[in-house]
């Protein structure tokens, strides 16, 4: 049995983590290469390069990892208690 608790913050603190790799990413990166695009499309109100751009991308990033744990490990757990062999260890 997984816990939501730690799955979740695993998980966004691993978003939050990739987001500011893929901004470090585009400032070395030169421009043709940039993430930039690719993160303005999947996070709302982002915006390339600015303070609360980055603060808010990176709270949203964070945000999609926690619900990916919060609707990840009660479909984990339920099909572990349906579907494994008894005593088994999940």
């Amino acid at each position: 049995m997984l816990n939501i608790k730690v799955v979740s913050w695993s998980l966004g603190l691993f978003t939050a983590t990739s987001f500011v790799l893929c901004v470090l990413y585009g400032l070395i990166a030169p421009p043709s290469l940039h993430m930039a695009p690719f993160l303005e499309m999947v996070l709302p109100a982002f915006k390339w390069l600015t303070f609360w751009g980055f603060c808010l991308g990176l709270l949203e990033s964070f945000l999609y990892g926690a619900y990916a744990g919060l609707v990840f490990v009660p479909i984990h757990n339920f099909l572990t208690r349906r579907w494994a062999a008894p005593g088994t260890a999940a």
